[in-house]
């Protein structure tokens, strides 16, 4: 059943437009996940994070490194040690949040993503972004939030691929948050979900 959903979300996100082919990870590879709480997996019981879900889907081998409270500088400073600890197949950042909570300069911001993308680029890894909603507590609690748009000005620049939407899709719906700003463990596997399907439209998952 579970592929099945998979595969109608893939279907959707192609007809919705024609997104460019990446090289396929195949299962068994090791993922690199540079988040927050998000990763981490607050507002739900261990295990039910979406990185272990997404892990369980695609048969990788995936890293949860998310660090609550962690802003884009945070994992800027972390990545270079998690870049060399094993060699790796693909990275997915999930970070700004806690920028936009702290009111970092989106100027600082944006260079602290252009540095990881960078950074990652240069080890010949492909990445992939996952779009961060705007700070928009008035948006969560109506349900109406959108992404940030330097997430999709980055991807263009530094040839990553962006997931977009998905997060802010989950956090509209109270039944999906464990609290304003993180999933809940039915949101997280609604996430999964879609990150599967999207990576799949993507053709990182054959």
């Amino acid at each position: 059943m579970a592929k099945v959903f998979v595969l109608l979300l893939s279907l959707l996100v192609m007809a919705c437009g024609h997104a460019k082919q990446y090289a396929a990870v195949p299962a068994g590879a090791t993922v690199l996940v540079l988040g927050d709480s998000i990763s981490y997996g607050n507002g739900a019981n261990s295990g039910e994070d979406y990185p272990t879900l997404l892990a369980a889907k695609t048969g990788w081998n995936i890293i949860n490194a998310g660090v609550p409270g962690d802003t884009t500088e945070m994992g800027l400073a972390r990545l270079p040690e998690l870049l060399e600890a094993q060699p790796l197949k693909l990275v997915i950042v999930e970070l700004g949040g806690n920028d936009f909570l702290h009111h970092v300069p989106r100027a600082q911001t944006t260079a602290n993503l252009q540095k990881i993308l960078a950074m990652i680029k240069a080890k010949q890894i492909p990445t992939v972004m996952l779009a961060i909603p705007k700070a928009n507590l008035f948006g969560a609690a109506v349900g109406s939030l959108s992404d940030d748009p330097m997430f999709e000005e980055l991807g263009k620049e530094a040839d990553a691929a962006v997931i977009a939407e998905e997060l802010a899709k989950v956090l509209e719906h109270n039944e999906l948050k464990a609290d304003p700003i993180h999933p809940n463990a039915l949101g997280y596997q609604k996430l999964a979900d879609a990150l599967a399907a999207s990576l799949n439209a993507q053709g990182f998952l054959k």
